[in-house]
C-alpha cells in the first residue's frame, strides 16, 4: 500500500492531513523531547533549495554570511526592556556546565540581536565602518507549549540577517528592501502569493519600531506570518552602545535593522499547494523535480528500459533539471507512482518496453493528475518539453494559489460580515482601531490583524469595528 492511501483528505480534517502528510512523506518526524523536530533528508533538501534561493538574494544585496555563538548571557538579554519581556516566556536557560553552576545564566540563542549588538559595538567605529551587513544560517530555540511540525517547534532553523547603518533612512530603506527580497523569493520560487505588509503594534516584533511580514494564505483559510523585517530604530544600539564617528568626529548611535525566514515556510508550501494525495512541490524548489519510472516485466525488457532511463536521466541532468530513476525492484508501478505524488515530484516520466521500441515516452504532471495530465511525446521532444513543462507547472501553482486567495478574501463592511469573513478566510477592512480594540476582537473572533498592506487605495473609509473615519485597509484572519 502507498502512504496516501491513508492520507485523511483535507477537506475533511486539514489538520490531521497536515500532520500525517509530513511524516508519510518522510519530511520530518517528532524528537524525543516534547516539541522538537528531526528533519528528514527530503525535507532538509527542500530546506537547502530554500537556502540556497534566499542566500543568493542576501549576496546580491550586499550581505555577508557569518556564525555567532548559541550561549547568551541573560544580562545581554536584560539590556533592552521590550526584547527581554517579549522573549521572556519562550527562554530555555542553561545553569550549569561542566559539572558546576555557572557564574551567569546563559539562555540559548532565541534571537541573535542581542549578542550580535555587543559584537558591532566592538566592531563599528567609524562611518566607514557603515553600513554592517551580515546574515548567518543557524537554529534558534523557544520553549513554545503548542507546537506543529515545521510550523512552530521548541528549535527551528532559520536565517536571520542583522544589519547596522548610519541614518534612519538607511535602516528604513534596508528594512523594505529585505521584505521585497522575500516576497520575490515567496512569488518566484515558492509560487506562493503573499500580502506584505506592516504589522500593528500589538503584533510587532519585541524591541522594534517597525516589524514588516509577508502574509501568506493556507489551503484551509488561514494566514501564516512568512516572513518578517524589522527596523529597531535605535533601541539596541544605545542598549550595546552601538556608535559610530560621523565626519565631523562626532559620536552618533546607529540604526539597526533584523529580518528572518525560517522552516516555518516549509509548512507553507505544503499547506498552500498540497492535496488530497500529497505534496505538489513547485518546480524550483523541488528536490527532486523529475522522476524517472522504468516499467519492464522481465529481465528481457528490464536492459532496454533501464538504459533508455539512464540516457533521459543524463540528458535532464545536462539540462540543469533535478531528475532521479526509480530502481526500486518488487513494487508495482502503480505503487511508485503513488509514491512519488505523495511526495510532490512535479513531473514523472514513465517509460516501458513499446515506449523503447517506438522512441517514445509519457510526461505525466502532479498538479494535473489522472488522464488530463499526462503527456506522450517523443523521446526527441524531451529536452524541449520538459523544462516547457516544468516553467508550466510553476506558473500554474502561483496562479491556482493566487486564485484561492483572491476567492477567500472578503471586503467586509461591518461586524458581522466580518465574523463571517475570518471563518473562511481573510477580511480585508478599513480599520481605525486602537491596540484595545484590536485586543477585543481577537479575543471575540480569534482573529487577528495580519498586516497593513503596504499598497493602499489612497482613499479614506469607515472602520468596520469603531464607526470611525479610516485612511487605511488592514487584513485580518485566524492564524498558525
Amino acid at each position: 500500500m502507498s502512504g496516501n492511501e491513508y492520507l485523511t483528505p483535507k477537506s475533511q480534517d486539514f489538520n490531521e492531513w497536515y500532520n500525517s502528510l509530513v511524516l508519510k512523506a518522510e519530511l520530518a518526524d517528532y524528537g524525543p523531547v516534547r516539541g522538537t523536530m528531526i528533519v528528514r533528508p527530503y525535507g532538509w533538501a527542500l530546506w537547502e533549495n530554500i537556502q540556497q534561493a534566499l542566500d543568493k538574494r542576501f549576496k546580491a544585496t550586499g550581505h555577508q554570511n557569518a556564525a555567532f555563538p548559541m550561549f547568551i548571557p541573560v544580562s545581554f538579554l536584560e539590556k533592552e526592556a521590550k526584547h527581554v519581556a517579549g522573549f521572556a516566556p519562550e527562554l530555555a536557560i542553561v545553569t550549569h556546565g561542566g559539572g558546576e553552576e555557572l557564574a551567569e545564566p546563559l539562555a540559548v540563542r532565541p534571537t541573535s540581536e542581542t549578542i550580535i549588538g555587543h559584537a558591532y559595538a566592538k566592531w563599528i567605529q567609524s562611518y566607514r565602518d557603515l553600513p554592517m551587513l551580515l546574515n548567518q544560517w543557524n537554529s534558534v530555540v523557544r520553549w513554545e507549549m503548542r507546537t506543529k511540525l515545521f510550523l512552530r517547534t521548541l528549535e527551528f532553523y532559520w536565517q536571520e540577517g542583522h544589519t547596522a547603518h548610519a541614518t534612519a533612512e538607511e535602516a528604513l530603506e534596508e528594512t523594505h528592501r529585505m521584505l521585497g527580497v522575500y516576497t520575490d523569493f515567496a512569488v518566484n520560487e515558492a509560487a506562493i502569493p503573499v500580502i506584505p505588509g506592516e504589522k500593528s503594534e500589538n503584533e510587532r516584533f519585541a524591541g522594534a519600531e517597525v516589524t514588516l511580514t509577508i502574509e501568506a494564505m493556507m489551503g484551509d483559510g488561514r494566514a501564516l506570518q512568512s516572513g518578517t523585517s524589522h527596523f529597531m530604530g535605535q533601541n539596541f544600539a544605545q542598549a550595546f552602545d552601538i556608535k559610530y564617528q560621523d565626519t565631523n568626529n562626532d559620536w552618533q548611535f546607529c540604526w539597526t535593522t533584523s529580518w528572518g525566514l525560517s522552516t516555518r515556510f516549509v509548512g507553507a508550501i505544503i499547506m498552500t499547494h498540497g492535496d488530497d494525495a500529497g505534496l505538489i512541490m513547485p518546480p524550483r524548489l523541488a528536490p527532486i523535480q523529475c522522476v524517472i519510472v522504468p516499467i519492464y516485466k522481465n529481465d528481457g525488457e528490464k536492459s532496454d528500459v533501464i538504459a533508455a532511463a539512464e540516457s533521459m536521466h543524463q540528458e535532464l541532468t545536462d539540462l540543469g533539471i533535478r531528475a532521479q530513476i526509480d530502481r526500486r525492484e518488487q513494487l508495482s508501478p502503480g505503487f511508485k507512482f503513488n509514491d512519488w505524488e505523495l511526495k510532490g515530484v512535479p513531473m514523472r516520466i514513465e517509460i516501458g518496453p513499446r515506449d523503447v521500441q517506438n522512441k517514445a515516452l509519457v510526461l505525466a504532471r502532479r498538479d494535473q493528475r489522472g488522464r488530463e495530465g499526462k503527456q506522450p511525446i517523443s523521446r526527441d521532444q524531451l529536452a524541449v518539453v520538459a523544462p516547457e513543462l516544468l516553467r508550466q507547472i510553476q506558473a500554474s501553482l502561483l496562479q491556482k494559489a493566487s486564485d484561492f486567495q483572491d476567492a477567500n478574501t472578503f471586503a467586509v463592511a461591518d461586524y458581522a460580515e466580518f465574523k463571517e469573513a475570518v471563518g473562511k478566510g481573510f477580511a480585508r477592512a478599513w480599520w481605525a482601531g486602537s491596540s484595545d480594540d484590536e485586543k477585543r476582537l481577537q479575543e471575540e473572533t480569534k482573529a487577528t490583524l495580519r498586516c497593513i498592506p503596504l499598497e493602499q487605495p489612497g482613499a479614506a473609509g469607515v472602520c468596520f469595528y469603531t464607526g470611525k473615519r479610516a485612511e487605511k485597509i488592514a487584513i485580518f484572519g485566524r492564524s498558525y
